[in-house]
């Protein structure tokens, strides 16, 4: 496929069946007022889409055109958004990649924040093709791209190794999804990386969570295993694997699946209690922007993951964004085994650590509650206004925190 120039319109994608009934507003309705079954009554997976969406991850074709044509423009909040992709370093078309082909992240010998670096300058630079069409950012995008499929061999380490898997597996499978299509791109070969280093060490943690008790680890580590499960599926158009993130979702047996991640909800109250609230705020949050990649991506496909279990996650990011606003919230006991033998461990109070930190999390919730569905959502809203623009990495400090969203909701998402 060739590229198009800076005039020249998005190509529209092939719709899959759900995403066909979804444009043409059918399903839309039926959504929008919380009929679909799975969003109230639970249940298994539906079966992926007969035909993959492409692009169909954190943006699809709306989503992308919508961008484009507010920048150009001039139109507020997505042109400041449009700004601080480009005030970003790694956005630039001159970013050149240190393709490594040993990831390690954890233990001796660390090296990840090379593979994150150049991650988040992919996919900047691809938002920038995508919305602007400038030739050097996709060029660079693909260049960082078949740098790192031609080297990379494993990603290893501690047990943080299924972070590194988990994190950086979603976010590169959303860079190359931006590309797809793109002159010089290897997506051949990128599928078979994503395949081969990644998805075994996302399937392995899931499967058997480093053997440690199942609800040992923080429900991030499953979500961002299970994003990068469903990203791969979307980019090599493998329902097996969509699938299996999707039921892992509904029904896991560790702590990303819903019922596990959000363990209490206070109906009366319109909130829900997320399972890292008495660690520390940072990780919650890092867990609101891990639950809304997962429901886009979901929801660019035909599937609404962001309604399922009456609205379980607004409740729960409604919750998040009270108490980190500075607002008191309800608090239940937390209990759960850890190690190997599960030995006990409980958090009686939920942790101020980190309260009122800043990450780009918000926007993809707001846009989502507040504009697709027309919900009121005055937290979530509150603090999305408290963030916007959002940025990406590199805006939010050197370390991985800061690199644990892909960012720029407001660019992306504004409705």
């Amino acid at each position: 496929m060739s590229r198009t120039s800076p005039h020249q319109p998005l190509q529209k994608p092939e719709l899959s069946r759900r995403g066909l009934l979804r444009a043409t507003g059918g399903l839309t309705a039926a959504l929008a007022v919380g009929t679909g079954a799975d969003a109230l009554t639970g249940g298994t997976a539906d079966a992926a889409p007969a035909t993959f969406t492409h692009p169909g991850m954190l943006h699809a074709y709306g989503e992308l055109n919508r961008a484009k044509v507010r920048v150009a423009a001039g139109d507020d909040p997505w042109l400041p958004g449009w700004n601080r992709l480009t005030a970003n370093g790694h956005s630039a078309g001159t970013w050149t990649p240190t393709p490594q082909a040993t990831i390690i992240r954890g233990g001796t010998g660390e090296n990840y924040g090379i593979l994150y670096n150049d991650i988040h300058a992919a996919y900047q630079n691809a938002l920038r093709w995508k919305i602007a069409g400038t030739a050097a950012n996709g060029d660079t995008a693909v260049k960082i791209l078949n740098a790192w499929s031609a080297k990379l061999t494993t990603v290893t380490g501690n047990a943080d190794r299924f972070l590194a898997a988990g994190i950086y597996g979603y976010q590169f499978a959303n860079a190359a999804e931006l590309m797809r299509g793109y002159a010089g791109f290897d997506l051949a070969r990128f599928k078979t990386m994503m395949l081969d280093v990644f998805y075994p060490l996302n399937n392995d943690f899931l499967l058997n969570h480093n053997t440690a008790c199942i609800t040992n680890y923080w429900a991030n580590w499953d979500l961002c295993n299970m994003n990068s499960i469903l990203a791969i599926g979307i980019l090599c158009d493998d329902a097996a694997k969509y699938d299996q993130a999707v039921n892992y979702f509904k029904n896991g047996a560790g702590n990303g699946s819903i019922s596990h991640a959000i363990p209490f909800v206070y109906d009366s109250q319109g909130l829900a209690q997320y399972q890292e609230s008495g660690r520390d705020q940072g990780h919650t949050m890092m867990g609101m922007g891990q639950l809304g990649a997962f429901c886009e991506m979901a929801w660019s496909q035909g599937d609404d993951l962001y309604g399922y279990s009456n609205d379980r996650i607004m409740k729960c990011a409604q919750y998040v964004a009270k108490y980190n606003l500075g607002q008191d919230v309800p608090y239940a006991t937390y209990t759960w085994g850890t190690g190997q033998s599960c030995a006990q461990q409980s958090q009686t109070v939920i942790s101020s650590a980190s309260r009122g930190e800043i990450r780009p999390v918000w926007d993809i919730l707001y846009y989502h509650y507040a504009r697709r569905r027309g919900l009121s959502v005055p937290y979530i809203q509150a603090m999305a206004e408290s963030v916007r623009p959002e940025g990406g990495g590199g805006d939010y400090g050197p370390n991985s925190g800061g690199f644990d969203q892909l960012g720029f909701g407001t660019l992306m998402y504004a409705k």
